[in-house]
């Protein structure tokens, strides 16, 4: 599958050069040269993620971050941009973004940073252990949700540190 990649960058010459060595990359890349076109360009080509400049006309790259996490919370965004102070910083992590690159950057390292998040966000969660409703040993059934034990249909009345033990076993 190949990757789409959206490049908000209002310098013409940083976002060809993107743009080639990325295609070369084997990146499928989208681009825009303004945070409006940016955004509209997100919502059309749903890239699988994000590089956005800070400082671009119409709508700057902060904007564009929170308007792109108001319609999607999971797909990467990384800032590059010459704002190197760290409230910049800060500020464009904590409005979504998953990384932040400072001007002048490599290519080597722009690739490298993209693939580490593209292989971040490919993960799949921990599939959440099961829960059993109930099971049998020797002759008890055990309910572990309701911290209850029977013997037959007859409850068997379970002490304080039965309980504890269910409670960290289950």
């Amino acid at each position: 599958m190949i990757t789409k990649i959206l490049i908000a960058e209002d310098d013409d010459h940083t976002r060809d050069a993107l743009r080639e060595v990325l295609t070369m990359e084997g990146f499928e890349v989208v681009a825009a040269s303004n945070g409006t076109a940016a955004f509209e360009s997100f919502l059309s080509e749903r890239p699988n993620i994000v590089c956005l400049d800070v400082m671009m006309p119409g709508m700057n790259g902060y904007e564009v971050c929170k308007r792109i996490r108001k319609v999607d919370e999971a797909v990467p965004i990384l800032f590059l941009t010459a704002k190197s102070e760290e409230i910049d910083k800060v500020l464009g992590l904590e409005l979504g973004a998953d990384d932040y690159l400072t001007k002048p950057f490599s290519m080597k390292e722009i690739l490298a940073r993209l693939r580490a998040i593209l292989r971040r966000s490919s993960r799949q969660p921990a599939k959440k252990e099961e829960h059993l409703e109930e099971f049998m040993m020797a002759d008890l059934r055990i309910v572990p949700a309701e911290l209850r034990a029977y013997r037959g249909e007859e409850e068997i009345p379970l002490s304080p540190r039965d309980l504890k033990v269910m409670k960290l076993l289950f």
